[in-house]
């Protein structure tokens, strides 16, 4: 098959519109996942466990539920209960809910990795519990999970697409777009594909670049 320039040239217009989507998509996705995975990681060490259950429930259920199983029932369930939504709306949401149960184990993680000396020196200062958090144990677990966030960042951009099923217009619902208006398959989705590649490879070198920093 011959490669048809023109055919890329009339695709810019859908491709750009496309990536500002799939743009917006991923920075309010991994805000509400970053921000709720911190939530469900501070929940889970709760002092009691009528917290702590419910939590682990929820979370392990959107876990082990697929992304596209839950997109469906953000966007055609709910609306039966009176919840209606847009496309992007839950899109957005449901990548940042999904990807809040892989960040809480990473927040998890990096409390975890935190010495104990330094909760027993915020004790020994009685420093109050918010203080002790915010100023000593949260700055020091987040610096050493800022690698493994970002490499869920990657992982939500490679999930976007998924977002056209309910009828969200990013890169590769343009694409299809495009496609079915114009015959042309081929262009449009390369086209898709290299600039997914241009976005994860150099993300992914800086993500490793960083880790090095931060281990030091």
């Amino acid at each position: 098959m011959k490669w048809d320039w023109n055919a890329v040239s009339d695709f810019m217009p859908y491709f750009w519109d496309g990536l500002k989507v799939t743009l917006r998509i991923l920075l309010l996705g991994s805000l509400i996942s970053f921000v709720l995975g911190l939530v469900w990681a501070l929940l889970m060490r709760a002092p009691t466990r009528w917290v702590r259950w419910p939590v682990g429930v929820v979370t392990e259920f959107v876990r082990d539920t697929p992304l596209l199983v839950q997109l469906f029932f953000l966007f055609y369930v709910l609306p039966e209960w009176g919840l209606t939504f847009s496309a992007l709306t839950t899109g957005v949401f449901a990548i940042g809910l999904h990807y809040s149960t892989y960040t809480m184990q990473v927040y998890r993680a990096g409390i975890e990795a935190v010495p104990v000396g330094q909760w027993e020196a915020a004790t020994a200062l009685n420093l109050p519990v918010r203080r002790t958090w915010t100023a000593v144990i949260l700055p020091q677990a987040i610096r050493r999970v800022i690698p493994a966030l970002g490499n869920y960042v990657i992982a939500m951009l490679k999930d976007t697409p998924i977002l056209m099923v309910i009828t969200v217009l990013e890169l590769m619902g343009r694409a299809r777009l495009f496609s079915q208006d114009h015959y042309q398959f081929t262009e449009p989705i390369t086209v898709i594909g290299v600039a997914f590649i241009l976005i994860s490879c150099p993300a992914s070198l800086l993500i490793r670049a960083l880790e090095r920093r931060l281990v030091r």
